[in-house]
């Protein structure tokens, strides 16, 4: 059954102003997780790691003080201990394997990352995902032994992930949370790929990665000091898409609404509504030029993930050897991390994970149709039967093609099918989200396959 708008004269001339606007519920909750991440436990969080020295992949394992093998057992640990301040509501463990015979690790190497999953109470198998890097480096990329603290790049991230997840542990969700510290970042994304294939092993619905790599730095080597901004990259059409898929994606669009993208775009919007001084840029790009980071692997086996990081980079503090030169400090040092501002990123995250993980899961089947036609029906699977019990209904978006944000929107109830009367679909880009009944909505989902969130 087709449900349709009423007619009306204002939407027969077209006029914008007869839309209706985009309008969202406020939650209080949110607001409540936005304002608690704490400057002071992200501060000490970041010291304990820089005090291991190096946290390169193929540094030392046995020390208790020194080397990576140190890093990842206080890490488990500290997951351990949030676990046990919310009853043992975290499944901590080790994602491994080894590695070797790649230019950046030529011995057999074990990668072991940690990973700690906050288990949703409706819909378990569905999953978001926060990701930090545990390794650091110095100049040589081959360097194991030379102190590489790390500090921004990527204890920041690290932290960020460690007070995400003691925010989020006191509340539960409808969807799992996966807090992650990852391993073997600048040797070649290795923990990323580790997790991204169990992930598809297993069948995780995982819908969002948000990885954290660099969250604490406000002033950049271009003179700027930005303490009220940061970046998130997103790319556009999906690594793993086919070629009858490309060939639809012509003839429909959907090149700037990739799961990713809409993903950044729903992050773009809580940080509007929720986290006070903070616009964030969605970057049209995968990472930064010709560089990469953890979300790509996941992104190469058609999950959705994007990279939230600092506005304005300093890389005379990325991947150098400490020391002063002509006056000029060279290394990635705890004094230059801004604790507050890597607090405002954590919260963004925040927000994000409990906001997705409280929603329904993005729609399934998202299809369009209308040419040569004045009307524009959009459709979509039925909920299964868990997801049904959290669904209050369905809205559906749509923007100009120039847009980079949702412009209009209309809550329709809990259907899987409706008419917008008198839009033209050629003109528009369209989408649709679910909200379950405290109003709260998943991201947005652009119809067919170059916009759904499930891997394809």
């Amino acid at each position: 059954m087709i449900e349709r708008m009423l007619p009306s004269a204002a939407l027969v001339l077209m006029s914008t102003t007869a839309f209706p606007s985009v309008d969202y519920v406020v939650q209080e909750k949110l607001h409540t997780i936005a304002a608690a991440p704490s400057a002071a436990n992200i501060e000490r969080d970041i010291a304990k790691l820089v005090s291991f020295g190096t946290r390169h992949t193929l540094s030392e394992t046995e020390s208790e003080t020194q080397g990576i093998g140190a890093a990842r057992r206080w890490i488990f640990e500290e997951f351990e201990r949030i676990s046990a301040a919310c009853g043992g509501c975290l499944e901590v463990y080790y994602s491994t394997d080894v590695i070797e015979g790649t230019p950046r690790i030529p011995n057999a190497t074990e990668v072991v990352s940690v990973v700690a999953i906050q288990r949703g109470k409706n819909d378990p198998n569905r999953y978001v995902l926060m990701a930090g890097d545990i390794d650091s480096r110095a100049t040589d990329i081959m360097d194991s032994t030379s102190a590489a603290p790390g500090a921004n790049d990527n204890a920041s991230g690290v932290a960020g992930t460690l007070e995400a997840a003691r925010v989020l542990t006191q509340y539960e969700f409808n969807g799992s949370i996966v807090y992650a510290a990852l391993s073997g970042e600048e040797q070649g994304l290795f923990g990323g790929q580790i997790l991204a294939r169990q992930a598809q092993e297993e069948g995780w619905r995982l819908h969002a990665v948000l990885n954290n790599d660099m969250i604490g730095n406000i002033a950049g080597i271009n003179g700027v000091i930005d303490n009220t901004s940061a970046r998130i990259f997103a790319e556009g059409t999906r690594m793993n898409e086919t070629p009858e898929q490309a060939r639809l994606r012509r003839f429909t669009g959907g090149e700037v609404d990739s799961p990713s993208r809409n993903l950044a775009r729903y992050i773009d919007w809580i940080a509007d509504r929720y986290i006070p001084n903070l616009d964030t840029m969605v970057v049209y790009r995968l990472d930064r030029f010709r560089r990469g980071g953890h979300h790509r692997p996941f992104n190469d086996l058609g999950f959705p993930g994007i990279r939230i990081m600092e506005t304005n980079e300093h890389y005379d503090r990325q991947h150098q050897d400490l020391r002063n030169e002509e006056g000029r400090h060279y290394g990635d040092t705890i004094e230059y991390v801004d604790f507050d501002y890597a607090a405002k990123l954590t919260a963004l995250n925040a927000v994000s994970l409990a906001s997705m993980a409280w929603a329904p899961a993005p729609p399934t089947g998202v299809e369009i149709a209308g040419a040569v036609s004045p009307h524009t029906t959009v459709s979509w699977d039925a909920p299964s039967a868990k997801e049904q019990e959290i669904i209050k209904g369905y809205k559906i978006y749509w923007r100009y093609t120039d847009q980079p944000q949702w412009q209009f929107s209309r809550e329709v109830g809990n259907v899987t099918e409706f008419t917008l009367e008198n839009v033209v679909i050629d003109n528009y880009f369209f989408g649709v989200a679910s909200i379950n009944k405290d109003g709260i909505e998943s991201p947005v989902v652009f119809p067919g396959p170059a916009g759904t969130f499930e891997v394809l």
